[in-house]
C-alpha cells in the first residue's frame, strides 16, 4: 500500500491533532479523519483554555526547535502576536541563570538580550524596579491564539479533504495480527491503517485501550484575571505598544495582557493531580465556564501568587481577582512530551503531553516520522519508548510527574539528581558502594555512584599536576575533587567501575544473525568470541545508536545498547522479520536486571585478575574486542577485552546473584595493587579524554557517522543494512561539519554542555560533552563545528555571559600504547603541563 493511500485516524482535534492533519496534508496525504469527543467549535481540552504564552528558549535543542517552528507557523496563520518575552530575576541565582539561558538561545539560534532593571522597566513599565536585578528579553516570543489556530487549521484541512467528526468519543482501538485496523466510537468503527493519539491528558485512557502505559499525569494549574488595572496600563507602554509576556520564575509565575486586565498563571501552589477518566463525558456545548479541562478555581491556593504578583507589579495591589480557573495540563516524569510509535501495536502513534508552545513543531516531527521515517529534529528525549519499565508504573508516573510540576520553573543543574522516587534499581554492588561512601545519582531508576568518599584521603597524596584548579560555584555543584583521585588511580594503578546499568540485550535464535546484519553497519558474522563496535542507523544515515555486539554462540549475541528505545527498535524489527520470514525468528530479551558488570581497568588490572583467576587473559589469549568465559573464585564470568577509559582491562560480566561475591573477591585482590572503586565523574572524564562518544549528547539522529568521526564503525564491504544507501551517498559528499575536540585555553574554566561556540563572533555550534580532563590537566569539550574550523584554530565558548577561549585539538587526547603511556594535547597556548604528563 502506498503511504499516500493509507487511512489515517487522528484522535483529538486540539492544537496538536489539527496541526498533524495539516502537516500530513501538506505532504500529500489525503485519507485523514479526525475524531473529537467534544464539539468541534470548542473541543474542551487544554487547547481551549491555554493562555498561549510562547517562550522559546529552553536547555533542550529539540524543544526550542519545536517552539521556533510553532512561532513560524502560527505567524503564517495570523495567530501569533510577536510582542516579545521578558523573564525577570529577583535573586542573584536567577540572574546568573538568565545569562546561561541567553547562551542557550545563541546555541539554538534564538536572539535574546540581557537587560538592566531600568531597561526591563522601559519595556514593561508596570514592574517594580526595586524588586528586580535584571531580565532577559526575547523579541521573537509572544502570544499564541491556540484555539483560533486550531479552528483555522481545521478549516484549511477540511478544504483539502480531511474529515472531522465532533461529539465522537473513542471507546476502543481495533487490531488484527498485531496491526491497528480501526478506531471504535459510539457511532461505529472507523477503518484505519494508521492511528495517531493526540488526546492530551486523556491519552492515558486511550493507551489503556491497547494495554500501553502512557506515562502522563494530568495536573491542575491556576490561572486568574485581575479586574481592570487603573492608571498604569497601555498608556505607559512605549508608543502604546502591548506589554511583552512576562515570566517571574523565581516565584513560579507568569503574566499576559487581557485588554486592561492582567492574566496571572501560577505554579506556586500544591500539585492538583487529576484522573481524566473521572471527568465524565464532554458536554455537547462547551463554554469557558463549562469545559472538562477547566476546573473550579480554588482561591486559597492563589493567596501566595497574588501577594508575590503585587510585589512585582504594584498595580496588581489596586485590583482584585475577577475570575480564575484551575486548568488541566499534562505532565510527564521528566517533563518532556511523548512522541513516537507504540511499541506494542503496529500503525499506532502517540503525540501526547505537548503544550501549545511546541505544538506545530511536534506535529511537523510526527508528520516527518510518518512520511519519511525520520524527524529532522532528534526525538531521543521525546521518544515514547525512552522510559524504563519501573518508570511506567502508575505510582512512579504519579510521583515523578508531580515533581515535574513543582520544578517547572526551578533552576535545574545538569548534574542534579532526582530527589524521588529513588532506590528503585540497585546493582548487586550497592551495599559495598554505600560502605565506601558513594554519592549516588539516578539514571533510568538505577542508583549510580558519582564518587566515593572513601577515596577522599587520596587527595592528600595526589601529585600537584593532577590537582584540578578550584571550580566556579556552578560547575562545582554535585561534584567532588575526589574524582581526580579516582581518575589518577585508574591511570596509575586500577579501578573498579560499576557498569551494571548499561543495558544488555540477548538476541538469539535462527534469525539473530540476519537481524543484526540487517540493522548494523559492521559485519557481525564473525567467529564466536568476537566483539564488534557498530552503529544502528536510520534510512537517511542518521545515528540511531552505537552498540557493542558480542557473539556468544552460533545464534546467540549479547548487545550493549543505550536504552529502552534501542530495545523497542530491535524487538520490533525482530517481530517484523519473523512475520515476513517465519524461519528467521530472533528473540530479543533484556537481561540487564539479571546480570551485572564490573569494568576493571588500569595498569595493574592484570595483576589483580591473575590473583583470583587461573585463566589466561593475556593479549595473545584474549585480544582486544574479544570475549572469553572464565572463572573467578567459582563464579562463572564472561570477560570482554574492552575499555572505555583508555586503559587495559576487562568488562567482567556475571549473573546478578554472584555480583556481590565478584566485587568482594576483586576488591580484596585489588588492595595489594592500590585499586579503588571509581564513580561516574571519573569515568566520564577518562572516557572523553580517550575520545569515546556519548549517545544522545555527542551523537544523535541529526548526525551521520562521517560528521561524528565514527567512520571506523562502517564496514565498507558490507551492503544491504538499514541506511546503507544513504552512507554510500554521504561518503561521496563533503562533510559540512565535524565533531571536534576542544581544550580550554585558561586550563580552569569547566563548561557543562550546550553552551554556544563562536568563530569570528558568530555562534556556529554548541558544546556537547564536556568535563575536566584530569590526565591532560585542562577542561575539555566536544562540539560540532564547520569543517573549515581545523586543529589549532581558536574558538570562543560563552559561559554565563563571559567568553572563554578554547583551541581545537586532535583526538584522542590520551592514548596508552603498547610501549608505554602517551598523553597529549595539541592545543595552542598554556598546554605545556598537559604535555608534561606524557610519562606518568
Amino acid at each position: 500500500m502506498s503511504l499516500l493511500s493509507q487511512r489515517v485516524v487522528i484522535i483529538g482535534a486540539g492544537i496538536v491533532g489539527t496541526n498533524i492533519a495539516d502537516e500530513l496534508v501538506s505532504r500529500g496525504w489525503s485519507d485523514i479523519t479526525v475524531v473529537e469527543q467534544g464539539p468541534l467549535d470548542m473541543p474542551g481540552g487544554s487547547t481551549s483554555h491555554a493562555p498561549g504564552l510562547v517562550f522559546q528558549t529552553t536547555p533542550s535543542k529539540t524543544m526550542s526547535s519545536f517552539a521556533k517552528y510553532t512561532v513560524e507557523k502560527l505567524l503564517s496563520l495570523n495567530c501569533f502576536s510577536q510582542i516579545g518575552g521578558l523573564e525577570v530575576a529577583i535573586t542573584p541565582e536567577r540572574l546568573e541563570d538568565l545569562k546561561r539561558k541567553r547562551g542557550y538561545g545563541s546555541s539554538w539560534g534564538i536572539v535574546s538580550h540581557l537587560l538592566s532593571p531600568e531597561e526591563c522597566c522601559e519595556i514593561y513599565p508596570l514592574l517594580n524596579e526595586d524588586a528586580i536585578l535584571g531580565g532577559l528579553h526575547i523579541p521573537s516570543d509572544g502570544l499564541a491564539a491556540a484555539a483560533r489556530a486550531a479552528q483555522l487549521l481545521m478549516a484549511r484541512t477540511r478544504a483539502a479533504g480531511v474529515r472531522y467528526l465532533g461529539l465522537t468519543p473513542v471507546t476502543g482501538i481495533e487490531q488484527k495480527d498485531g496491526h491497528v485496523t480501526g478506531v471504535v466510537t459510539k457511532t461505529g468503527t472507523i477503518p484505519a491503517d494508521i492511528v495517531i493519539s493526540c488526546g492530551g491528558f486523556w491519552g492515558v485512557e486511550l493507551g489503556a485501550m491497547i494495554g500501553l502505559p502512557i506515562p502522563l499525569q494530568p495536573v491542575g494549574h491556576q490561572y486568574a484575571k485581575t479586574t481592570a488595572l487603573s492608571k498604569t496600563w497601555k498608556r505607559t507602554s512605549p508608543n502604546g505598544a502591548p506589554l511583552p509576556i512576562l515570566r517571574h520564575q523565581d516565584e513560579s509565575l507568569y503574566y499576559r495582557e487581557h485588554g486592561d486586565q492582567l492574566g496571572i498563571g501560577s505554579y506556586d501552589h500544591r500539585p492538583m493531580p487529576v484522573v481524566a477518566a473521572a471527568l465524565g463525558e464532554t458536554p455537547a456545548r462547551v463554554t469557558e465556564g463549562n469545559m472538562p479541562s477547566s476546573l473550579k478555581f480554588t482561591p486559597d491556593d492563589f493567596v501566595s501568587a497574588w501577594k508575590k504578583s503585587g510585589d512585582l507589579i504594584p498595580a496588581v495591589k489596586e485590583s482584585s481577582v475577577a475570575s480564575g480557573f484551575n486548568g488541566i495540563m499534562s505532565f510527564t516524569p521528566d517533563g518532556g512530551p511523548l512522541l513516537g510509535r507504540a511499541p506494542n501495536l503496529e500503525g499506532l502513534y502517540i503525540a501526547e503531553a505537548i503544550w501549545v508552545t511546541h505544538s506545530a513543531g511536534a506535529a511537523r516531527a510526527m508528520a516527518q516520522l510518518l512520511t519519511t521515517g525520520k524527524s529532522e529534529i532528534d526525538l531521543t528525549e521525546c521518544d515514547l519508548s525512552r522510559f524504563e519499565q519501573v518508570q511506567l508504573t502508575p505510582s512512579y508516573v504519579h510521583e515523578a510527574s508531580l515533581k515535574s510540576f513543582e520544578e517547572v520553573y526551578d533552576i535545574i543543574h545538569p548534574s542534579q539528581p532526582r530527589d524521588s522516587p529513588r532506590n528503585l534499581r540497585l546493582s548487586p554492588f550497592h551495599a559495598r558502594q554505600k560502605e565506601l561512601g558513594a554519592y549516588f545519582s539516578e539514571s533510568g531508576g538505577w542508583e549510580r555512584p558519582r564518587w566515593y568518599e572513601a577515596n577522599a584521603a587520596l587527595l592528600g597524596h595526589l601529585p600537584p599536576e593532577w590537582k584540578e584548579p578550584e571550580r566556579d560555584s556552578w560547575s562545582a555543584r554535585y561534584y567532588s575533587p575526589i574524582a581526580a583521585a579516582e581518575a589518577y588511580k585508574t591511570r596509575t594503578a586500577a579501578a573498579m567501575f560499576d557498569l551494571t546499568p548499561i543495558r544488555r540485550l540477548l538476541v538469539s535464535g535462527p534469525g539473530a544473525l540476519e537481524l543484526l546484519q540487517r540493522l548494523t553497519t559492521s559485519d557481525v558474522a564473525k567467529k564466536t568470541g568476537t566483539v564488534t563496535f557498530t552503529l544502528l542507523l536510520d534510512e537517511q544515515g542518521g545515528i540511531r545508536s552505537d552498540v557493542f555486539v558480542a557473539r556468544l554462540g552460533k545464534d546467540v549475541f549479547q548487545l550493549a545498547v543505550n536504552g529502552p528505545a534501542d530495545f523497542a527498535y530491535l524487538e520490533r524489527e525482530a517481530r517484523l522479520q519473523a512475520k515476513k520470514t517465519p524461519g528467521k525468528v530472533a528473540l530479543v530479551r533484556d537481561v540487564t536486571g539479571g546480570t551485572c558488570c564490573i569494568g576493571l581497568w588500569g595498569p595493574h588490572s592484570a595483576d589483580i585478575i591473575s590473583a583470583v583467576c587461573s585463566d589466561d587473559l593475556s593479549e595473545r589469549a584474549l585480544p582486544a574486542s574479544h570475549l572469553k568465559a572464565i572463572t573467578i573464585a567459582c563464579i562463572p564470568v564472561i570477560a570482554i577485552n574492552n575499555s572505555f577509559v583508555g586503559e587495559r582491562g576487562w568488562e567482567l560480566h556475571a549473573s546478578a546473584e554472584n555480583g556481590q561475591r565478584l566485587w568482594d573477591v576483586l576488591w580484596e585482590a585489588g588492595k595489594a595493587h592500590g585499586a579503588v572503586a571509581a564513580g561516574q565523574i571519573a569515568f566520564g572524564a577518562l572516557r572523553l579524554e580517550t575520545g569515546f562518544r556519548t549517545y544522545g549528547v555527542d551523537i544523535t539522529t541529526e548526525h551521520n557517522p562521517f560528521e561524528a568521526g565514527l567512520e571506523s564503525a562502517i564496514d565498507v564491504a558490507k551492503a544491504g543494512y538499514v541506511g546503507h544507501a544513504a552512507i554510500k551517498r554521504l561518503s561521496r559528499e563533503r562533510v559540512a561539519r565535524r565533531l571536534r575536540c576542544l581544550v580550554i585555553d585558561d586550563g580552569r574554566s569547566v563548561v557543562l554542555g550546550k553552551e554556544p561556540v563562536f568563530v569570528g563572533g558568530e555562534a556556529v555550534g554548541y558544546v556537547a560533552s564536556a568535563t575536566f580532563g584530569y590526565t591532560v590537566g585542562t577542561p575539555i569539550a566536544y562540539s560540532y563545528l564547520p569543517s573549515a574550523v581545523g586543529e589549532g584554530d581558536s574558538v570562543g565558548i560563552e559561559y554565563f555571559g563571559r567568553r572563554i577561549r578554547a583551541t581545537v585539538a586532535s583526538e584522542p587526547l590520551y592514548l596508552r600504547q603498547r610501549d608505554g603511556l602517551e598523553a597529549r594535547s595539541t592545543a595552542k597556548g598554556g598546554q605545556d603541563r598537559a604535555l608534561a604528563r606524557a610519562r606518568l
